[in-house]
């Protein structure tokens, strides 16, 4: 069992920056993936950026590509997501999850992953 908990989002002007936290507890020492996801309102879930834990590559959609870096701390089981040059488009509550399963992490995260509760960013123009 993994419990997640999200912190750091708030509201910025375009062109801001933010950093999200996802504090692991539990059994995290095989966790395979783990990841953030965000849902605007009236717009489906969309993966934002992933890590795989077996080798610490990433991932990212291409709307984010450049703009976001996901990184872990694998000492303080905290996933992070640094958000620059926010757009108001980025505007949604954004979901940290973590999954033990293995292949695609976007897909494994969506279909057997533990989330945490989100945490809402606001990007004003």
């Amino acid at each position: 069992q993994v419990q997640l908990v999200e912190s750091g989002g708030g509201s910025v002007q375009a062109g801001g920056s933010l950093r999200l936290s996802c504090a692991a507890y539990g059994y995290t020492a095989s966790l395979f993936c783990m990841g953030w996801f965000r849902q605007a309102p009236g717009k489906e879930r969309e993966g934002v950026a992933v890590i795989d834990g077996t080798d610490g590559s990433t991932d990212y959609v291409d709307s984010v590509k450049g703009r976001f870096t996901i990184s872990q701390d694998n000492a303080k089981n905290t996933l992070y997501l640094q958000m620059n040059s926010l757009k108001p488009e980025d505007t949604a509550m954004y979901y940290c999850a973590a999954t033990f399963s293995g292949g695609n992490c976007y897909r494994s995260l969506a279909l057997s992953g533990y989330w945490g509760q989100g945490t809402q960013v606001t990007v004003s123009s």
